[in-house]
């Protein structure tokens, strides 16, 4: 995988958790243990990142349409399929790659589409009300 040296206009972790947070109804924990942040919305999680660089690296796993999963990895190098996760529901997104922002923003929202639309139907119309 071709990784790049962090310049001035990658995103950095600080900024990539402020994103996060930011999602309507996001909250954030550390169920697994003190290193892996996670987010979810009404329970369910959407993005997860470890505070520890992986190979100098920070990254955070996205949910994701299987289809769209094999597309963005046939396009990107910095999107891998996700740590600890099996299939094409979960990419792990590297911050120093040719991954631009815009489309990592991009993808969080997608991911928080992808809870949402899991969810049961009351559920849904509870979280377009908050």
């Amino acid at each position: 995988m071709q990784l790049y040296e962090k310049n001035d206009n990658d995103m950095n972790i600080e900024e990539l958790r402020e994103y996060c947070i930011s999602v309507k109804g996001a909250s954030e924990s550390f169920p697994f243990n003190e290193s892996i942040f996670v987010f979810k919305i009404m329970g369910k999680m959407f993005a997860y990142i470890e505070l520890y660089p992986k190979e100098g690296h920070f990254k955070v796993d996205l949910k994701c349409a299987p289809e769209r999963s094999s597309e963005l990895r046939e396009n990107y190098d910095g999107i891998r399929h996700g740590t600890h996760t099996h299939g094409l529901l979960w990419n792990s997104v590297y911050l120093t790659s040719d991954v631009p922002d815009n489309l990592i923003k991009e993808l969080i929202e997608h991911s928080v589409e992808e809870v949402i639309k899991k969810l049961p139907k009351k559920m849904q119309a509870e979280y377009w009300k908050i």
